[in-house]
């Protein structure tokens, strides 16, 4: 869902059109690991097989947001063995989780995401071949996304045990992000409050750094109640609810050529009664309303609230509007996307063998001879410029509220053939495969390997919150979640 284009995926996702300013990359590629990196990044390496187990589990687990039992529990056990500290259950979801090793500042956080996308299940072969009829897959790469998040984490805590660094490393099981749920709910019940860095990263078709924006959102649903009748012995007894649906669907559609470009409205009916010769008593219209900025998205969902109102006036029905979350656009770190990317250079991208860029290739066939797209290599290997985007991607992401309360820098890693589309069954297969388990092993010790430095040299933590409190200058958060609202125990 939420990446689908902000990871191209989002992402399941975020794809950044770079533009404006570019970071010396020479200069970055040519420093080198401390000790405690090192040691980091070499811990990755050494439990490799452990974290690619890993995410075969949680890929054949594939369980959508709100109910990823099985792998967020294997998470927490992983994190336990070692000496993480956990809570688990925490903003009532039973699937969200905060787990810590060490002591005192900084505390860095690392964001772990494990939901998988429903309809999308597929085997790891290069054509469409679902593993479990009907069933769900990763088609977001969050197996993968947990996995190295893990990974990060238990190796900046070898890193702290062995060279005795100050600092706290912690990893935040955040569920649902596929809606937009699982981090927005923990922000509002106060888990990031101590916390003094926010790293996250995300599989994709390249390897780069996100210096840039995105749209935010809101996800709500409208429901119509009306009154049943046969819909052809007594039309005039009954009231339905679909035809406010629909009249206020048709509104918000004359509603699109008055809002600015970036404006997004997209809905789904996901009830809309029961068969033709009643007429439906309830129904129901999901929406998700986008924006570049969370002050047009305030305007906007004002205006489709106005236009459900009209529809409900127009029908003689009742309306109840449920706003399940509400995304901001994310805020960008220039410190952290520069580290992050120096990190990325100086341990080097994986190579990828003539069997992988093989399955790639088969992989991309479909997209050609269906759709005529043209594809100049297999797999993206490389590590893209770092450069800071003046524009806002078309994905949106719960990251993004973290963004607005703390300095947030992520990156992103091949694990996908080149030109993937978002949330495909293409990116299921990549991402239980070697090509998806080698970028994600690379996040990992690009993660760790962050994470250490910041514990090594304070001043960058605190170049960071410098850059965040410009940033964020003259910005309010104001959340369209009702006060005291918990999250829903279902989404879908």
């Amino acid at each position: 869902m939420m990446r689908a284009n902000f990871v191209r995926s989002v992402g399941c996702v975020l794809t950044l059109f770079l533009l404006v300013r570019p970071v010396p990359a020479e200069e970055k590629a040519s420093e080198k690991l401390s000790a405690p990196q090192q040691t980091a990044v070499e811990d990755v390496t050494r439990r490799a097989d452990d974290l690619k187990a890993v995410n075969q589990s949680i890929w054949n687990y594939a369980e959508v947001g709100l109910q990823e039992n099985q792998s967020s529990q294997l998470l927490i056990e992983k994190l336990k063995e070692v000496g993480f500290t956990v809570k688990s259950g925490v903003a009532d979801m039973p699937t969200a989780f905060v787990a810590s090793y060490g002591s005192g500042k900084p505390v860095i956080g690392i964001l772990a995401e494990y939901d998988a996308l429903p309809g999308l299940s597929q085997k790891t072969v290069p054509f469409r071949e679902a593993q479990t009829e009907g069933g769900a897959g990763h088609a977001c790469g969050h197996s993968g996304l947990g996995t190295a998040a893990l990974g990060a984490a238990l190796a900046a805590k070898v890193a702290i045990d062995k060279h005795q660094l100050k600092g706290t490393v912690r990893l935040y099981g955040t569920p649902a992000e596929e809606t937009g749920l699982g981090k927005v709910y923990m922000l509002l019940d106060g888990q990031f409050e101590d916390l003094d860095i926010c790293l996250h990263w995300h599989p994709s078709n390249n390897t780069n750094v996100h210096l840039g924006s995105s749209k935010a959102l809101v996800s709500v649903k409208f429901t119509f109640t009306g009154l049943p009748a046969h819909a052809s012995v007594s039309p005039e007894s009954g009231v339905s609810a679909l035809d406010a649906v629909e009249l206020m669907n048709t509104g918000v559609n004359y509603m699109r050529e008055h809002v600015k470009e970036d404006a997004r409205m997209h809905y789904v009916i996901i009830d809309g009664g029961g068969q033709p010769n009643v007429v439906p008593a309830k129904a129901t219209v999901w929406y998700y309303v986008r924006s570049n900025t969370h002050e047009d998205l305030e305007r906007n969902y004002k205006w489709v609230v106005d236009i459900a109102k009209g529809a409900a006036l127009m029908t003689r029905t009742k309306l109840a509007v449920q706003v399940d979350t509400d995304n901001h656009e994310l805020i960008p770190n220039t410190p952290l996307s520069e580290v992050i990317h120096g990190k990325l250079m100086t341990i080097g991208p994986p190579e990828f063998s003539e069997e992988e860029k093989a399955f790639a290739r088969r992989i991309q066939q479909p997209l050609i001879e269906e759709f005529g797209q043209q594809f100049p290599v297999a797999i993206d290997s490389r590590v893209h410029s770092l450069l800071e985007s003046k524009t806002s991607s078309k994905g949106s992401t719960d990251v993004g509220d973290i963004s607005w309360h703390i300095p947030t820098g992520g990156l992103r890693t091949t694990c996908f053939a080149a030109g993937n589309p978002g949330h495909s069954w293409q990116n299921v297969a990549c991402i239980g495969s070697s090509i998806g388990e080698k970028g994600i092993l690379y996040a990992a010790q690009a993660l760790a390997a962050t994470t250490v430095e910041l514990m090594e040299n304070p001043a960058l933590v605190t170049e960071a919150k410098a850059d965040f409190d410009q940033r964020m200058k003259d910005r309010k958060y104001i959340t369209l979640i009702p006060k005291g609202q918990k999250p829903p125990v279902k989404i879908r």
